[in-house]
C-alpha cells in the first residue's frame, strides 16, 4: 500500500509557499532543491522554495489531493497556523 503526502514548501525568506502532493516525499524534496540549484525551470526552482515547513500524511490519493485543494484554497494567514 502506498502512502501519499502533502506538503508545504518556502525560501528562506519565508516570502513564496508552494503546496505539493506526492507519494514519495524524500524525492521530492531532492527533486525542488535540484531545480533551485541548478536549472530553475519550476516554480520552486525559481524560487528557490525548497524547505519543507509542513507535511501529512494520507493512505489514500483521494484524500491527500481533497486536502491539497482544500488548503489552496485557504489563504496565506490561514495556512501560517498549520
Amino acid at each position: 500500500m502506498k502512502t501519499y503526502y502533502i506538503y508545504f514548501l518556502t525560501n528562506i525568506t519565508k516570502r513564496v509557499l508552494y503546496i505539493g502532493v506526492t507519494n514519495n516525499l524524500k524525492r521530492r524534496l531532492l527533486e525542488h532543491e535540484l531545480d533551485a540549484r541548478t536549472t530553475k525551470r519550476h516554480f520552486t526552482g525559481k524560487y528557490n522554495t525548497f524547505y519543507l515547513v509542513y507535511w501529512e500524511k494520507y493512505k489514500y490519493i483521494d484524500k491527500a489531493l481533497f486536502r491539497e485543494n482544500e488548503l489552496k484554497g485557504w489563504s496565506r494567514k490561514k495556512r501560517k497556523y498549520l
